[in-house]
């Protein structure tokens, strides 16, 4: 009988452990679908809180904290509750989120543990609806560290496998996010490189005219172009382009 019940219990822990992976699985995949069509990072985080409030039962609230140059500061979360304890953690400079972001390692805590870890956040919580706490670290960005907080209202809400499960989570979105904003970057430094080259073309090709039309050097017809522009309140490139075009049409 004892060795049936320790058989369903484990059977039970299994089906349980496969259920979490499979939440955390789908929330990656959507996390990839999400930044295919998403640029604005605020929104990308707002959707991982969602998702991880989605794929770990005890997680009750949901946020992430970015380490900025002026301070600690929330990029998103599930509710104002939420938001209230990051606040309390970057007033008192202390607590499970700081403490994942600086360290780079993972944090659980329960209430009852905060008077000897972090006793000014303790104090600054005391009458909060939350009793559990996670935090792993989440750097969206190269050169702002950060992390991905859990709350919940349950002191046995978080265990070993959730906090296994969101450091899983958490490294896996973080290069996800990192890579999509790196490709962003780098496309839009392309898209400005190419801008610029054509911008060059087109004042060339108006220099090149002037320096026809009027027998001056390059450094001469291109001082004129500027000069002219600048009589007429047009950015060069926007003059070159007019003149060329006026040119053509007179053609």
């Amino acid at each position: 009988m004892g060795g049936g019940q320790r058989v369903a219990t484990g059977d039970h822990v299994a089906g349980l452990l496969v259920r979490q992976l499979d939440e955390v699985t789908v929330a990656l995949d959507g996390l990839s679908d999400v930044l295919d069509r998403e640029k604005d990072l605020s929104v990308i985080l707002d959707w991982i809180c969602r998702q991880v409030a989605h794929a770990i039962p005890g997680a009750d609230l949901v946020s992430v904290t970015l380490l900025a140059e002026g301070g600690p500061a929330t990029g998103a979360s599930t509710r104002q509750e939420a938001l209230d304890l990051d606040l309390a953690q970057y007033a008192a400079s202390e607590g499970p989120c700081l403490q994942a972001a600086r360290t780079g390692q993972v944090v659980r805590a329960v209430v009852a543990e905060l008077p000897d870890r972090w006793p000014d956040f303790g104090a600054r919580i005391e009458g909060f609806d939350v009793a559990g706490f996670l935090s792993a670290p989440l750097c969206v960005d190269e050169g702002t560290p950060g992390s991905l907080n859990l709350y919940s209202r349950r002191a046995d809400g978080f265990r070993a496998l959730d906090a296994a499960l969101v450091e899983l989570y958490s490294t896996a979105a973080e290069g996800a996010v990192r890579n999509a904003r790196r490709y962003l970057r780098a496309r839009e430094q392309a898209d400005q490189l190419r801008q610029a080259l054509t911008s060059r073309a087109v004042i060339d090709q108006a220099k090149g005219v002037i320096m026809a039309v009027h027998r001056v050097d390059a450094d001469e017809a291109f001082t004129m172009l500027v000069d002219r522009s600048q009589r007429e309140n047009v950015k060069l490139r926007d003059f070159a382009e007019r003149f060329v075009n006026d040119l053509l049409a007179e053609g």
